[in-house]
């Protein structure tokens, strides 16, 4: 009897695997990377709620969510909006990257680099064509498959999360052929060194990239007035 009545518990506790709250969120997340939603946009619930098919409430639920994961912001009295990050943000984003970005990469077993390889040539492809906002989703796509070598689901909802963000922080660097261009070759780099199993050298290549990367970001975010560093 005892072992009947715990079976019943627990199969009352258990949970889809994603909430229709989360769903939402990882779709609203997506729009936010691929560039779709922009910082200080607001995001207003009745054009959402037909779309996404849900109620008032999961998507209160997943602007909840969000929220929490510094890509939406709710102010008083006007509603939800896109966050704006500064250099501060910015800081914080490299200085979580570094923690996983370079151990993914340096400690992978994985032999199958193919995801890494189709976002540099995407990438490519997008910058012959002058479609800059993607090839900066294609940068994107390439972290995401580094961290994905390390085989871990959290940490590819944590890098989903950051990049995210870090597409925000695209948005504060003006002309993006300028910013992305150097950065689109040296993924190239890496890809090629990791793919023919040279994995020192790429971290190497990674470990730089990342330094120059945020100190190129934090120094233009500076410069608009947008973060001063932290005491």
């Amino acid at each position: 009897m005892r072992a009947g009545r715990l079976g019943e518990r627990l199969a009352g506790l258990v949970q889809p695997q994603r909430s229709a709250a989360e769903l939402a969120a990882a779709s609203l997340r997506e729009a936010i990377m691929l560039g779709e939603l922009l910082p200080g946009e607001r995001v207003a619930e009745e054009d959402l709620l037909r779309p996404l098919g849900i109620s008032r409430n999961t998507l209160r639920e997943a602007f909840r969510l969000l929220a929490h994961e510094k890509l939406l912001e709710h102010q008083f009295n006007r509603g939800v909006f896109v966050r704006t990050v500064d250099a501060n943000d910015v800081e914080d984003l490299f200085r979580v990257r570094r923690l996983i970005e370079v151990p993914a990469l340096a400690n992978s077993t994985t032999e199958d680099w193919s995801t890494m390889t189709e976002a540099v040539q995407t990438g490519l492809t997008a910058a012959t064509r002058g479609e800059w906002t993607e090839v900066g989703t294609a940068n994107i796509r390439f972290h995401q498959a580094i961290v994905a070598a390390a085989g871990s689901r959290r940490l590819d909802e944590l890098m989903c999360q950051l990049t995210a963000e870090l597409r925000l922080a695209f948005h504060g660097m003006g002309d993006p052929r300028t910013f992305h261009e150097s950065y689109l070759h040296r993924n190239n780099e890496i890809a090629t060194l990791t793919a023919n199993g040279d994995l020192a050298r790429a971290t190497t290549l990674l470990t730089t990239y990342l330094d120059d990367a945020e100190r190129e970001m934090t120094t233009a975010f500076r410069a608009a007035g947008r973060g001063c560093p932290q005491a």
